[in-house]
């Protein structure tokens, strides 16, 4: 099919073997980014009873909570057992397109929010007051609010994976983010690296690489990530440049 949901799932075994006795955290993300996958709530069942198991810390980046198309995002921190041992990271950026503002929050029981603040003040400087007070008064916003921002996100989904299907790729349709991951090889691409440095000149269109996201050797050099988070006008014009590349 040249339109498939995202293939990327938790394998406990795989998870489970990945643990060693100097494993101190598990770093989670979801809906994840590059795959566009959401996690559903047997796999993140999976994951808190490993981190139980074996006294983890779990470290969950859910900055595209509030832009889920299907599924549903369920906090890591909300299974039980699991609030207690659980630092949540979210993002104005993302949520409300405050992207260079470069603001976002925590959540976390008392120690461990104690320990992120530590670790802040050496790694972040010039978060400006006003932008605090600002992001403050966003997250007062409305369900109406974040129903149309699912909307809206969903329509340019549609659009931009359609889109690339038409252009010649196969593409997998993301279940959240703004991000969808597109398989080059019908192109005649087999290097994710290679094709996307050559994009910009080709077409005039920039993609990521997504073995950028992954170990050594994952066998994902064959996926490419485009963003979404674009006017139409912007999105039809990629479009229509990628086409040309069936030509050349």
């Amino acid at each position: 099919m040249p339109l498939a949901p995202p293939a990327f799932a938790l394998d406990p075994a795989a998870l489970e073997a990945a643990v060693t006795p100097r494993t101190r955290a598990l770093l989670l993300n979801s809906p994840n980014n590059p795959a566009g996958r959401v996690f559903t709530r047997e796999e993140l069942a999976a994951v808190a009873a490993l981190c139980q198991r074996h006294d983890l810390i779990a470290v969950t980046d859910e900055v595209y909570e509030h832009i889920v198309f299907e599924g549903e995002h369920v906090p890591l921190a909300s299974l039980p057992g699991m609030r207690e041992r659980t630092v949540t990271i979210s993002s104005t950026g993302k949520t409300f397109s405050l992207t260079g503002w470069k603001i976002g929050f925590t959540c976390a029981p008392a120690p461990l929010a104690a320990a992120v603040r530590a670790v802040h003040q050496f790694v972040t400087f010039c978060i400006a007051t006003p932008f605090q007070h600002a992001m403050a008064a966003a997250l007062s916003a409305g369900d109406e609010y974040f129903a149309t921002l699912t909307a809206d996100y969903r329509a340019r989904r549609d659009r931009l994976c359609l889109g690339l299907v038409e252009a010649g790729f196969d593409v997998l349709r993301p279940e959240g983010t703004y991000f969808a991951l597109a398989d080059i090889r019908p192109l005649g691409y087999t290097d994710d690296v290679e094709f996307c440095r050559r994009l910009p000149e080709a077409v005039g269109v920039a993609a990521i690489p997504a073995s950028a996201f992954c170990a050594a050797g994952s066998p994902t050099r064959h996926l490419v990530r485009f963003a979404f988070c674009k006017r139409d006008a912007t999105i039809d014009e990629g479009i229509a440049r990628l086409r040309r590349l069936r030509r050349q």
